[in-house]
């Protein structure tokens, strides 16, 4: 059995049906992406694959894993358990289907927050999830035209949108989605 198989069986066994359909579109959504970019569309079906991989997890789980593999959190992503999934990930997907290819652990980290300078295929998993077809929210579908045509701007559109929704909630904003907007502004 190869990877991506064992993947689909891991994901598909250990997500709720909800989450495991929205990877599905993950999936289908990055693979398109990584055709237009040049990127490898193996490692971006790996990655849309294992994004989720620790979605389902309890705070326990979470806690054990985090202690375990010497994981420090910021003071914001301590209270912010909602992004424990996305620190953790990489941890699960090593640990339980042996991925090792550093540039697939990355894209899983940075799926929720970005990060600054990310790598195309960290770009295609962060956006691919804002996207995919399941997902139903004012501008998604600017958003998808804007990322088939130029990811970085589809990106930077997503990390706006993202920012502004936090804040219409009240919320705070990871540093690192920050980081990130300023960093494709900047080099755009």
């Amino acid at each position: 059995m190869d990877i991506l198989e064992e993947a689909y069986d891991y994901v598909k066994a250990n997500l709720k049906d909800t989450r495991f359909i929205h990877t599905l579109g993950v999936v289908s959504v990055s693979k398109k992406l990584a055709e237009l970019n040049g990127v490898s569309e193996d490692k971006a079906e790996l990655a849309a694959l294992c994004h989720d991989i620790a979605k389902n997890l309890n705070v326990e789980e979470f806690q054990k894993l985090m202690i375990q593999n010497n994981v420090e959190l910021t003071e914001d992503e301590k209270k912010a358990p909602e992004l424990w999934h996305c620190i953790v990930g990489p941890i699960v997907a090593k640990n339980s289907l042996n991925i090792d290819d550093e540039e697939v652990l990355s894209a899983i980290r940075w799926h929720t927050t970005g990060k600054e300078n990310m790598t195309s295929l960290e770009k295609i998993i962060y956006i691919a999830d804002m996207i995919e077809p399941s997902r139903k929210f004012e501008g998604v579908e600017n958003l998808r035209e804007e990322a088939i045509k130029d990811l970085d701007k589809g990106v930077l559109l997503g990390l706006t949108s993202s920012m502004n929704f936090l804040l219409s909630q009240g919320k705070p904003i990871d540093l690192n989605t920050v980081k990130a907007r300023n960093y494709l502004i900047w080099n755009r």
